[in-house]
This record gives structure tokens, C-alpha cells and sequence, in this order.
């Protein structure tokens, strides 16, 4: 490479840097702004969205409907039925999908956009909320919205005001509509787990009662039994141990394949359980996260544990059945 390359290469970076830099810089001048401009409507439309007896439908034409897909996504993932509607396809059939108990929440950065006039009138028609999120306050849109959320006077980033900006502001505004609604919803990580099974995020939220095995397939044996059953009891339900219980159901001990070695004789099989069980054993309560009961048995050197509700054993789980469930 020539030095003539090596000083033009760094001329071009310099200058792709100073564009990200001016890009990034209005973004975050644009979001300060909008923060410092919304008010009690906003508020008024979580009131709105908190109450609601039907879907969230949000709309928008061209790259104001791409932002939109992204709003009713993430309104879906955190407790709110919603879907968005193409404003062109609404007026070919698509509004037979809302219906008088949802909510409308139309983005058009002008206010002007032509398709969403059938939309509109729809649900000034039958009496639909309509929530319309825009830049220019006096606007088709912002006239027919019963809530306006309306964006600040912000310089475009892009050539011929090409959507940059505007655009960012309306996703960051969806984004605050969906975390304050959660909010006030007190929407817990629960309820997203359940919203979010395949996700890194809900596999890291995963209980100990999602993963252990319960029922019949708990192998559990009693002090006063012989070993030779109880040698059976763990062959059979495959976990390699046996929990030990008294009377009441509480686990006293546990017998593992260790315990089995170290009483290795031609009289292990006549030998009572209690004579050969370890006592006291590691146990954890099944409402612990998976990840938990994972660096428990990892810091503990065991590859299962009993999960006790009040000293009775409700559950067995195995590392294994954390590591496959995606919990790491």
C-alpha cells in the first residue's frame, strides 16, 4: 500500500467517524429533547393501555411501519396483546380486525400520510382510542387522536430528510410506553419468562420447579428399608441416589453411589437403609432459579439435588436437566 492510499484511507475514516458521531449526536440530542417535552398525555395514555379490555393496534406506512412492527413486538413480549396493522392492507379488509375494545396507535412522522385515512376514520367512526404519534402537531393525525404524543422539532440526520432521527425518537417513545405500562402493570420476570420460554433471558430466569422431576419419578426410600430394595429403587428411576424419608415425609438422608462403594460387602444387601445413608444432605427449596441450584451443585461437587417444600421432597433435579434447558 502506498503512502498516498495510507493517507486517503485515514481521510475516509476520519470522515465516516465524523458522520456516526453527527448521526449519534442528534439522536441523543433528539431523545433529551422529547423527554423533557412529554407530559401528562402520556401518562393519560398508559391510563388508557392499563385499562384496556382489547389488543394494542399499532400502525404506520413505510419506515414509521417498520418502527411500528418493533412497538407492538415488544408491548406483546412484556404482557400486552398486540399486532400491527399495514395502514394499506387495513383498507382492503384488514380493519374487520380491530374492534371497539382496542386501541389504535398510528406513527406518521408528517401526520399526513394518505393511507392511514381509511384507518383513521374507522375509529372515529365506531369510537376506537386512537393514540397518534407524530411531529407535526397540527396535522390529520394529530387532529383526529384522542392521546398525541407528539415528537420535537428535531434536525434529520439523513439527506433530504430521509427518516434517521425521527425515527429514533419513535422507537425510544415506544420503548417508554411499553416499560412505564409494565410498570404499572408490575409486570414481574415471571410473567416475562413465560412471554420469553426460548430466549437467553427467560432460560436465565427458569425455577428449579420448571426443570425437576416430580411425582413418581422421585426415588425415595425409608430408614428401616433393606438395601437390596433400595438398590433397586435407584436402578430403577436412573438419578443413581435415593432420598431418604421418616414418618412425616422429611428428608433424613440420602443414599448415593458413593455410599454404596464405601459399604461395598456381601452384607450390603441385608443392611438397613439408615445404616448406609448419608445424613443431612444438600437439598434446595424449588423456587430458587435453575442458574442457582447450578452453581450449587457445581460449588458442592454433586450432580443432583432434592428440592424440599417445608423438609419433604417435592422434586429431583440433575445438572443435566439444567445444562439441556439452556441454563448456563
Amino acid at each position: 500500500m502506498s503512502f498516498s492510499q495510507s493517507k486517503k484511507n485515514s481521510e475516509l475514516i476520519k470522515k465516516d467517524l465524523e458522520v456516526a458521531v453527527r448521526v449519534t449526536s442528534l439522536a441523543a440530542n433528539g431523545l433529551i429533547k422529547m423527554g423533557r417535552k412529554l407530559g401528562s398525555n402520556f401518562s393519560d395514555c398508559i391510563d388508557l393501555l392499563s385499562k384496556l379490555n382489547g389488543k394494542v393496534i399499532v400502525t404506520g406506512m413505510g419506515k414509521s411501519g417498520h418502527v411500528g412492527n418493533k412497538i407492538a413486538a415488544t408491548l406483546a413480549s412484556t404482557g400486552t396483546q398486540a399486532f400491527f396493522v399495514h395502514p394499506a392492507e387495513a383498507s382492503h379488509g384488514d380493519l374487520g380486525m380491530i374492534s371497539e375494545e382496542d386501541v389504535v396507535i398510528a406513527l406518521s412522522k408528517s401526520g399526513e400520510t394518505k393511507e392511514l385515512s381509511d384507518l383513521m376514520s374507522y375509529t372515529r367512526r365506531f369510537g376506537i382510542p386512537l393514540v397518534g404519534i407524530t411531529s407535526e402537531v397540527e396535522s390529520s393525525l394529530a387532529d383526529n387522536s384522542d392521546i398525541l404524543l407528539c415528537l420535537p422539532d428535531i434536525e434529520e440526520a439523513g439527506p433530504h430528510g430521509v427518516p434517521t432521527t425521527s425515527t429514533t425518537l419513535m422507537i425510544s417513545l415506544g420503548d417508554a410506553l411499553a416499560v412505564a405500562l409494565l410498570e404499572r402493570r408490575g409486570f414481574s420476570s415471571d410473567d416475562y419468562r413465560l412471554f420469553h420460554p426460548g430466549g437467553k433471558l427467560g432460560k436465565s430466569l427458569l425455577k428449579v420447579s420448571d426443570l425437576m422431576h416430580i411425582g413418581d419419578e422421585v426415588p425415595l426410600t425409608t430408614p428401616e428399608t433393606l438395601m437390596s430394595e433400595t438398590i433397586i429403587i435407584m436402578t430403577n428411576k436412573t438419578f443413581g441416589v435415593a432420598g431418604v424419608v421418616d414418618e412425616e415425609n422429611t428428608l433424613i438422608g440420602i443414599v448415593t453411589d458413593g455410599d454404596l462403594r464405601r459399604h461395598m460387602s456381601g452384607k450390603l444387601t441385608d443392611m438397613k437403609t439408615s445404616q448406609v445413608m448419608t445424613v443431612s444432605p444438600k437439598s434446595i427449596n424449588p423456587n430458587i432459579l435453575a442458574s442457582e441450584a447450578l452453581r450449587i451443585m457445581n460449588s458442592s461437587k454433586v450432580t443432583c439435588l432434592f428440592a424440599l417444600d417445608n423438609g419433604s421432597p417435592v422434586g429431583i433435579i440433575r445438572i443435566h436437566d439444567i445444562l439441556r434447558a439452556g441454563v448456563a
